[in-house]
């Protein structure tokens, strides 16, 4: 028997990206300047060199939120025992198995692994009839074995290939499929962690192993309070440890409550489980678990004029300007910031137009 666990996360963390504009009147102090004095030389003056500049552009400006998350292989289930024995083989952490591999051992003889999404309950044998039975057969079949029709019906002739197979495993003959001889999973299946050793006790709901699928995702914990950035489905940003960046898909969210803790006086919390994918996976290769940051996408404003966030300039009055260069000649115009996102800032002001050179410092 299977049953659906999930992995606990580290501490959340919550960052927007947006660029904090630097202190121009305060630099120019720390040389030893008048900063009122420097700013009324900006909003005053063209400059004697040509200056390096930016164009101002019209576009769909949209804020990042970076959540940090962890990559790994999703979820966790944890398989119980449903035989009686002693364990005398089990697999390592790491390892992968497949439809007809063995899981464990428990007397020498194997469990095996089918897929399926119907867990065992119940032996199957000759005359045994539903849903259960078909998906035996699949598997059989599957792995080789013919001389029977797929469907809902445990016939004589499936019985006969069910030895065939037995025979192949090294074990009794019966014809049956006793309860606890398979397991059933989605797919190919990743040891996780194993929780007994060869010569334990075997018995009836007794845990003996983790294991997860072999698709590696990024869990994310996100506040309720920020639960308007997560839509399944929606795309996402990935940055890996080593800063590469790729693309990737939230692929599914629960909500979850941590638990209290009362020696620390740590209160639970709901929060948002997410499950972002990559669009290409071969961006995890070589990495089995690590810490990834993920970018949601935030507010958006649409169709606004656009400058890079250094081309802002402090005003003496107090605001921020821009620096319009014309041929040889600049001026400062002021201007009000919205949105700040990637490097990026929305501006407005009298006379600013998509196009325009803006003195871009150096």
């Amino acid at each position: 028997m299977a049953r659906q666990r999930r992995r606990g996360g580290a501490g959340r963390v919550l960052a927007v990206t947006a660029v904090a504009v630097a202190a121009a009147g305060a630099a120019a102090a720390a040389l030893g300047f008048d900063p009122r004095a420097f700013f009324e030389e900006a909003e005053a003056g063209a400059s004697q060199e040509t200056p390096a500049t930016a164009e101002v552009v019209r576009q769909t400006l949209t804020e990042t939120v970076t959540v940090a998350g962890d990559l790994g292989y999703g979820d966790v289930v944890g398989l119980d025992c449903l035989r009686s024995g002693t364990f005398t083989a089990l697999p390592s952490a790491g390892d992968v198995i497949g439809r007809g591999g063995e899981l464990y051992a428990v007397d020498d003889e194997p469990v095996t692994l089918l897929y399926g999404s119907l867990p065992a309950y119940r032996t199957l044998a000759a005359g045994a009839e539903g849903a259960d039975v078909e998906q035996f057969e699949e598997n059989l079949a599957a792995l080789g074995y013919d001389g029977f029709t797929v469907d809902d019906e445990y016939t004589d002739a499936t019985a006969e290939a069910v030895e065939a197979w037995q025979e192949d495993l090294g074990v009794a003959e019966t014809g049956a499929v006793a309860l606890g001889q398979v397991v059933y999973a989605p797919g190919e299946v990743r040891v996780d962690a194993v929780g007994v050793e060869p010569g334990d006790p075997a018995q009836p709901a007794s845990p003996v192993l983790d294991y997860t699928g072999l698709g590696k995702v990024v869990t994310v914990e996100v506040d309720l309070e920020d639960q308007e950035l997560v839509a399944v489905g929606a795309a996402v940003a990935i940055t890996l440890p080593d800063g590469t960046e790729a693309t990737g898909t939230i692929a599914g969210a629960e909500t979850l409550v941590s638990e209290a803790d009362a020696q620390s006086g740590t209160e639970s919390t709901t929060y948002l489980e997410v499950a972002v994918e990559a669009d290409d996976p071969a961006v995890f290769d070589g990495l089995d678990q690590a810490a990834v940051d993920v970018g949601f996408a935030g507010d958006t404003a649409e169709d606004v004029l656009t400058v890079p966030v250094e081309a802002l300039l402090g005003l003496s009055g107090g605001g921020y300007g821009l620096e319009i260069a014309t041929g040889s000649a600049t001026e400062v115009v002021a201007v009000e910031t919205g949105l700040f996102a990637d490097g990026t800032v929305e501006v407005s002001g009298e006379g600013l137009e998509a196009g325009m050179a803006v003195v871009v410092p150096s």
